[in-house]
Order: C-alpha cells, then structure tokens, then sequence
C-alpha cells in the first residue's frame, strides 16, 4: 500500500485516504461481520488426512489488494502468452511432438510422466482446446518483478472465493465501490458458460446442455463445484447420475435420460472412467472415454492437460513459451533446478538452507521444504528423500516475496501474497480482471494455501 517514503501508492490513493478516516475497532466488528456472512453462505473447505478434518472457514482479510489498469495489462499479455502456448504444447505432444523431435525437451519427461495420457495421443478435443479453464499463480518480489509460480491447467480452484469475496466487499462496504472504479469480476459465471458452451461437439443440436461433474459432498472442494453449477444454471451431477446410452452421456433426470453436451469435470483423470483408468473408481462415469474420442462430448478441461502442471515441465516453459509464439515470455519463471540433473542435486543438497524444495506433483503446499525456516533435523530428512527419489523434486530460490496489509487488532501489518487470476479459453482467451489473492496470514510465511493456514482478499483491478 506504502512506498518508500510512506506515501500511499497510487493505486492505493483513494482507499487510503478512506482507511485513514476508519475506526480501527469498527472495521475489526466488520471483520466478524464477514465471518459471520461467509459461515451462513457455508462458503468452506475441508483439509483430508487432519485429526480435525471438519469443515473450516478460509480467513477472509478485508483490505483489497489494488492493482493498476497498467500493471494488469502487463500481466494479461503474458498471462495470454502462456495459455496460449501450453494449449499448443499440450496439443503438439498428443500429435507430433514437435518439440521433443526439435530437442527442446527431453523425451522422457514426456513419455515416463505419469500424467501423460497415451489414451489421448492423435485426439482432438472440440475447437482444438485442451485448457478451457486455467489458474495461473503469479508472485511479485520487492524489485516489483512479476514471476510465474505454477500453472494450474488440470482442475484449478478457488474462483468462488473470488466471487464471495467480491461480493462480501460490496454488501459490506459499498461507498468503497463509488471511489474507486473497480473491474467487474461477478459475470465470471455467465463467462464460463458461454466459453465452455461454445466448445460443445461439432454433432451438437441446438442449445448445448452443460453438467459439472463433482467427486461427491465429502470432497474438499465440493461448496465451489455446487456454487459454479448453481451460478451457471447448469445440473451438479455425480458419476452415479450419468450413464452411457446410444453412443451419449446421458443424464438421469425426471423425463428420463437426457444426453449431455459439454461436462466441466472436477473429477482427475484416474477416476474419470473405469473402463479405460482406474477399474476400482466409482466417482466416474464407465465408457465415457469412448464418447469422447467418437466426439460427442467436450470435457473440460481435456483429460490429459494435468502434464501441464508438473513443476518439472515448468522448469521449461521459457523454451515451450518461446517454440510455440514465436516470442521470449512476457511473464518470467522463477530460477529452478531439476534435481534429476546430478549437478543440479548437488547444489541443492548443498544449499538446502537456502532454497524451496517442491515434489513435480505437489500442491497445496504440502511435500515441500522451505529450507530458510526448516530446522537442521528436517533438511537432513529432506536431503535423504532427494537422494533417494531426484527426479521427484525440483528447487527454486527463496523470492523476496511482496507484501500487502492485512486487518490486525492493532491496525495493519504485512504479509506475503500470491496471485490466481482465471482464464477462460475458447476462440478467444478471456482473462477476468483481478482473480483470487491469497495471504499468508502467519507472520513471515510464505505458504498462502488456505490448508496451511493461508486466507484470501478481494483483488481489485481499477480502470483507467
């Protein structure tokens, strides 16, 4: 919010000019206010594995992340550029793998990945898209440099907190909203829509007919899948109510079975169908793959798009970004070293004290090491699972990370941040102005992940 000689910056100007007018003790009763408004929407997630694995509420800090219409620009070109490229990549190495034969890659990252999909390999989706709908998490340093962190290609989450947060902000403080010219966030629904309807299979009648395909209510993520089929307008479906008939997907309804256009799955790929992955999954739906590949369905996102999101195929996005544009990437990566390089391991074992070690298929903040707040006894520990399993882990720097204000009792203070602004992907790349802010809440982490204690913000991107 501050700049070096503690004037407001200037995207800040006019809610700090409001922040300063506040009572401090008033804005702490708003804050039990959202509580409150977010435990009556039952706006909450559960974290698997925990002793206390009931159903929490993710903290809501009421101080706006503002970003600038310039610096948003800035980020939406690349943003654009990156999509762009890992849906040509995506579909480069289902078809020719160009990039492989050019020696960009190493075939074996490909072939031995486990989120490589052979089932896919010469198959087109719809329209040629593989990423209908991307997350791509982005972190700023104190040098005001935007860096790409990881790419969510496969099933990205948290876009309804977006949304509840949006509109927890305009119920509670509307006078905000008259200062400040603030991008619309809130036609995400009917943008998702429109995008994955655009998509339905070439043989489609008439109006397509969308579902999201949820894993059920016991999944973590099962209040966002019930409120984006809700705020769509569309059926919330289990594998259970789908079933395959005359060459469909059809879906049980009171008039009987009725055949399904386009599915936004929130389902992986191993428990999608049982006749083709998983044989022991009852959360898929048995011979959809066959529907598929004869083209009478779009599944969004396309299976097989998870490869994208292995941090060890991050580590070459520079050179995918630059293959498939054309063009050096407008968005950098963070420095990373592939542990399955020998001199690349021995100068992470030998600065593990300094670095960020990540599993390739890692999220949520788990698996991961932070060397500079981990003690002697747990890089010891870490080194020995490097030793044993390299490839399985990549490392980066610990970035100087951005801070933003967050609500304390005694006023505001600073915490790191991360960036998930959503893409939408059809004939066109639509990027909705803003995304989810997520806040390490703890005092010096940089974890935001709301299951290790992280929270979110409304992000505000301000028009010109």
């Amino acid at each position: 919010m501050m700049n070096a000689d503690d004037a407001p910056r200037q995207p800040y100007q006019q809610y700090f000019e409001w922040y300063s007018g506040q009572n401090p003790a008033h804005l702490i009763g708003k804050s039990r206010d959202a509580e409150s408004i977010f435990r009556k929407t039952g706006i909450t997630f559960a974290v698997y594995g925990h002793a206390d694995s009931a159903e929490k509420l993710i903290p809501f800090d009421l101080i706006p992340r503002i970003i600038s219409a310039k610096e948003w620009r800035k980020l939406a070109q690349g943003i654009e550029q990156r999509v762009v490229a890992l849906n040509a990549f995506l579909d480069d190495i289902y078809h020719k793998q160009e990039i492989i034969r050019a020696g960009r890659i190493p075939r074996a990252l490909i072939e031995k990945n486990s989120a490589f999909l052979p089932q896919m390999i010469g198959f087109r989706p719809p329209g040629g898209v593989y990423t209908h709908i991307v997350g791509t998490d982005i972190v700023r340093t104190g040098e005001d440099q935007f860096y790409v962190l990881e790419d969510n290609a496969r099933t990205p989450s948290g876009v309804s907190y977006m949304l509840e947060n949006r509109e927890t902000m305009m119920q509670m403080f509307p006078e905000l909203f008259h200062r400040n010219k603030v991008q619309r966030v809130e036609d995400y629904p009917m943008l998702l829509r429109q995008s994955l309807a655009s998509l339905a299979p070439p043989g489609c009648k008439g109006k397509p007919r969308l579902a999201v395909l949820t894993p059920g209510i016991y999944n973590s993520a099962y209040y966002e899948h019930s409120f984006l089929a809700d705020m769509m307008g569309v059926e919330l479906v289990e594998g259970s109510d789908l079933r395959v008939m005359d060459g469909k997907v059809k879906m049980r309804t009171t008039r009987g079975y009725e055949a399904i256009d386009v599915l936004y799955r929130r389902v992986d790929d191993d428990f999608l169908d049982p006749l083709t992955f998983r044989p022991d999954s009852a959360l898929g739906i048995p011979g959809i793959m066959d529907v598929y590949r004869a083209g009478n369905i779009t599944i969004a996102n396309a299976p097989g798009t998870g490869i994208s999101d292995d941090k060890a195929i991050y580590s070459y996005m520079p050179e995918i970004v630059e293959f498939y544009t054309g063009r050096k990437p407008l968005l950098e990566n963070v420095p990373t070293w592939r542990c399955s390089e020998p001199q690349s391991l021995q100068y992470v074992l030998d600065n593990l004290a300094d670095l960020v070690v990540k599993e390739v298929h890692g999220s949520g903040g788990y698996g991961m090491l932070v060397g500079p707040t981990a003690s002697k006894k747990e890089r010891a520990e870490f080194a020995a699972k490097l030793a044993a399993r390299p490839a399985n882990y990549i490392a980066q720097p610990t970035l100087s990370l951005s801070t933003v204000p967050i609500l304390v009792k005694k006023g505001i203070a600073p915490r790191h941040v991360d960036l998930r602004p959503y893409v939408l992907v059809s004939d066109k790349v639509q990027i909705i102005p803003g995304g989810l802010t997520r806040v390490a809440l703890k005092q010096g982490s940089l974890v935001v992940n709301s299951s290790q204690g992280g929270g979110t913000k409304d992000t505000w991107v301000l028009e010109d």
